[in-house]
């Protein structure tokens, strides 16, 4: 896909990138962005809102976009998720639900329910079978696995607190709670956990994300932090954690900014940092090694994403809160912005030997 979004730019050693080819989505939502999916299948995307909707583009090759359908909430939602044929999207939300929408005759039903608001909600492919399942997770501590079959939910596993982030990748189910617990589910037995830690990062987690060969998962903090994880304690060797998504040093006092999620190239396996600082940054786990970071957008990045192809990175600005109340204005930008992947931009440096 050369030339995405109006010409390649001459790929550099230079680890400051460029937004010059970034381009906004048309008719963005009304209110902050909670959450961006791609299809697997195709250059759509899924946008998730705190106006209680969910937008559906269809983004062509130059970068532009058209809004292909809409559907609602009752509340807020939180979570977007495309199945793995890309026919449908799954979305979770505030108002205790969560929905799945069918792209071919564009209803929607209703495919799970909580006690409390639906934080994160995600198909799986369960072992030994082909039909999709659904595993959401929910303020009111649980996680709970669908059949989209039956609206009882076929199990539920109860977590040590309220789930803020998860994540799945073939068999791999990571669950971010509050008070830092991180568990760990094999989907081949998702009754229990594989294993149980407390973030090595000291403060809240925001978001964890499975690495692309599922053999472990980054967690982002509050804290201007990245921990980067791996599940069996053979590889722990590997586990390192790192700063990020923080000001220079002024006398004593740094400015530290949440780290609002993690983003894994589905080729390379290199991974985005996105932040309250309004600046997002690609780095290398393996040679721990920061590829590219780039200039602030203006506001803050809540969530990020990759298409199928690795050649755009989706990013949404808005108001996270992060400075409370006060901090928030009518003119506070709101918008979802496509960046082409272009060169090595996201590209694992070549000198290092593979694990």
């Amino acid at each position: 896909m050369a030339g995405l979004f109006g010409g390649a730019s001459s790929s550099s050693s230079n680890t400051i990138g460029d937004l010059k080819n970034d381009v906004a989505i048309s008719n963005p939502p009304e209110d902050t962005v909670s959450d961006l999916a791609f299809s697997p299948t195709q250059d759509i995307m899924a946008v998730s809102s705190w106006d209680k909707k969910v937008r559906v583009y269809q983004i062509a090759a130059n970068g532009s976009s058209e809004g292909k359908h809409i559907y609602e909430h009752e509340a807020p939602v939180f979570s977007v998720d495309f199945s793995k044929d890309g026919q449908k999207i799954l979305s979770a939300a505030a108002d205790k639900q969560a929905k799945v929408c069918d792209l071919q005759t564009l209803q929607t039903v209703q495919v799970a329910a909580h006690d409390q608001p639906i934080k994160c909600a995600q198909f799986f492919e369960p072992p030994n079978s082909n039909s999709a399942m659904v595993v959401t997770g929910s303020w009111d501590k649980t996680v709970k696995y669908w059949d989209l079959r039956q609206s009882t939910p076929v199990g539920s596993i109860t977590c040590q607190d309220r789930v803020y982030s998860m994540d799945v990748r073939n068999q791999l189910l990571v669950v971010g709670t509050a008070d830092r617990y991180i568990n760990v589910i094999n989907l081949q037995d998702p009754l229990k956990f594989y294993k149980t830690l407390q973030s090595p990062l000291k403060w809240q987690t925001r978001v964890v994300s499975c690495f692309t060969d599922a053999t472990g998962f980054a967690i982002g903090s509050i804290e201007g932090r990245c921990a980067i994880q791996y599940v069996e304690d053979k590889d722990s060797g590997s586990n390192f954690s790192f700063k990020c998504h923080r000001d220079p040093p002024q006398g004593n006092t740094t400015q530290v900014y949440s780290v609002n999620d993690i983003s894994f190239h589905p080729q390379h396996g290199t991974f985005s940092t996105a932040g309250s600082d309004g600046t997002f940054h690609f780095w290398d786990k393996d040679a721990k090694h920061r590829l590219k970071g780039y200039p602030t957008v203006g506001g803050s990045i809540t969530a990020t994403t990759f298409n199928s192809g690795g050649t755009i990175f989706a990013y949404a600005v808005g108001y996270d809160w992060s400075k409370g109340y006060m901090a928030n204005s009518q003119n506070y930008p709101n918008k979802v912005m496509l960046h082409p992947i272009q060169g090595d931009e996201c590209k694992p440096r070549p000198s290092v030997k593979k694990r």
